[in-house]
């Protein structure tokens, strides 16, 4: 770590704390040439694996420009969105690796948006899942119904 002071090479941690979001680590530094002290944020890189091979960092704005164009023109929020952005990128950190596969990233986006807007998600799993015909919306909305857990039981008398 160079001293953003002088640009020394010999500095030491004083304290590191993990930010409140989970995803940074604070360190307060002290430089050992100019003694003056500073404070660096550490963030886990998550990464991207391609289709072709290439490596890239995740970023949730990307998520959440694709999740937006399957959202177009339903009642869903900005706020909502920037909601399935944090629930999507927690997931991905959650698995615990560096790189996720980017149809990973894909499958982490298909819930969140699945229990935000039904018609947003069936637009996004229609790209997705490379969509052919009708019958592939007709199977997914029947698996969609499927899935759907019974109302509770009303209280009777």
């Amino acid at each position: 770590m160079h001293c953003p002071y002088c640009r020394g090479t010999d500095t030491k941690v004083l304290d590191s704390r993990v930010a409140d979001d989970g995803g940074s680590i604070r360190r307060r530094r002290s430089c050992s040439s100019c003694e003056k002290r500073f404070t660096t944020v550490e963030l886990m890189q998550l990464s991207v694996l391609k289709r072709s091979g290439a490596t890239e960092p995740f970023t949730r704005d990307k998520a959440v420009a694709g999740v937006r164009k399957a959202c177009k023109g339903r009642p869903v929020t900005d706020a909502q969105l920037a909601c399935l952005g944090q629930d999507v990128e927690d997931a991905l950190r959650l698995t615990g690796a560096a790189e996720v596969p980017a149809h990973e990233v894909g499958l982490a986006i298909l819930g969140p948006l699945r229990a935000l807007d039904e018609v947003a998600y069936l637009r996004f799993a229609s790209v997705y899942r490379a969509f052919e015909s009708a019958d592939d919306f007709i199977k997914e909305i029947a698996s969609m119904h499927a899935e759907e857990l019974p109302p509770l039981a009303q209280p009777t008398g």
